[in-house]
């Protein structure tokens, strides 16, 4: 396809991209020109960018202007142009360097990364974790809080940390609360998370009292700490929320709210980031089905346990986006997760 354009049409064309993001102003051939690169005369290069346009890849804001790239021209570039570097990178070490800093909870090495992504591109990072029908149960804490309180700690072989706090009686004393602790875990770890709730009525609520005296109050707490919503099949990590307000294109104060209303529809979002399990994708403005992010891009890639898609990592900006260098990222990410999960996973089956 690089042959619709000839080599100075994609050197003048490659050099509007590069100017255009820098400063998300029309451009000009006088910019053009003044480029080292460029030996050719601003009429030369004006004729060029009239090309260009007739032919869809560059557009007018309006007739005075000069020209901005079409989402036609940032199609052609994303899928011709852009190649991703893959060397001197010594910011995609992201997972690595958590790792040093001592942060083990795989929940909380996701949320850094979204965090340390967002920050790297100055765009919003969103991660899709893991499905709850995937995940199951490590191991289960219990802590006496105060005579009426206690914490049920839930970690799960996906490194994930759940905490919830649920009602006890105040006779239910230490000797209790551990000997719970051992036949839940004894008889709850690697069930499926969706299943726990289930399973304590069904199977182990006789077991317990048999061994333990402990009030159906209790229990019937405990029933529903265990309990995972039918409807939270997947956990979304967010990162630079208010990063896209410092992006000149957002002064519109309709796009910031088709942006933050997409924020609040997560079922949608979800849905949106499954669809991205097989390969890194790039989807450009009108490209998104859904209406609410059609003025911006797009990009995720998938992460895996072997050949299992397990999550998406996804980024939002402009159109007028740092592809080359977002795309370098967000393939560097999606391989250290999913070797970082694959070590989770294999510490959680060895432990």
């Amino acid at each position: 396809m690089n042959s619709l354009l000839t080599e100075r049409q994609l050197k003048i064309f490659q050099l509007i991209i590069d100017e255009f993001v820098k400063s998300a102003r029309p451009i000009g051939s006088r910019i053009i020109s003044e480029n080292e690169s460029i030996s050719v005369s601003p009429a030369t290069i004006r004729n060029v960018m009239a090309d260009l346009e007739e032919m869809g890849f560059l557009k007018k804001t309006h007739s005075s202007s000069g020209r901005i790239p079409s989402q036609k021209g940032y199609r052609f570039y994303v899928d011709h142009l852009v190649t991703p570097v893959t060397k001197n990178i010594s910011n995609v070490n992201v997972i690595r360097h958590i790792l040093e800093d001592g942060f083990y909870e795989f929940e909380k090495v996701v949320q850094m990364s979204a965090e340390v992504l967002s920050d790297l591109t100055n765009y919003t990072t969103i991660i899709l974790g893991p499905e709850v029908y995937e995940t199951r149960l490590k191991q289960i804490q219990i802590v006496k809080l105060t005579a009426h309180t206690a914490i049920a700690i839930l970690v799960t072989n996906t490194g994930l940390v759940e905490h919830r706090t649920f009602v006890i009686p105040a006779e239910i004393n230490s000797s209790d609360i551990e000997k719970l602790v051992n036949i839940l875990n004894e008889r709850l770890a690697g069930i499926p998370m969706i299943q726990l709730s289930e399973k304590l009525d069904e199977e182990l609520r006789l077991l317990i009292k048999h061994n333990i005296n402990i009030v159906d109050t209790v229990l019937d707490h405990l029933k529903e700490v265990l309990k995972m919503e039918d409807e939270l099949t997947a956990k979304l990590y967010f990162g630079g929320k208010a990063n896209l307000l410092k992006q000149p294109e957002f002064k519109d104060i309709e796009k910031v709210h088709s942006f933050y209303s997409m924020m609040e529809e997560q079922d949608k979002i979800a849905d949106i980031l499954k669809r991205a399990e097989d390969t890194l994708q790039v989807t450009i403005g009108r490209e998104n089905e859904y209406e609410l992010i059609q003025d911006f891009t797009l990009v995720t890639a998938p992460y895996r346990l072997g050949n299992d898609y397990m999550g998406t990592i996804a980024l939002i900006g402009p159109t007028r986006m740092q592809y080359r260098r977002t795309i370098t990222l967000l393939k560097a990410l999606s391989y250290e997760m999913t070797e970082a999960f694959y070590h989770w996973y294999k510490d959680s089956h060895l432990n």
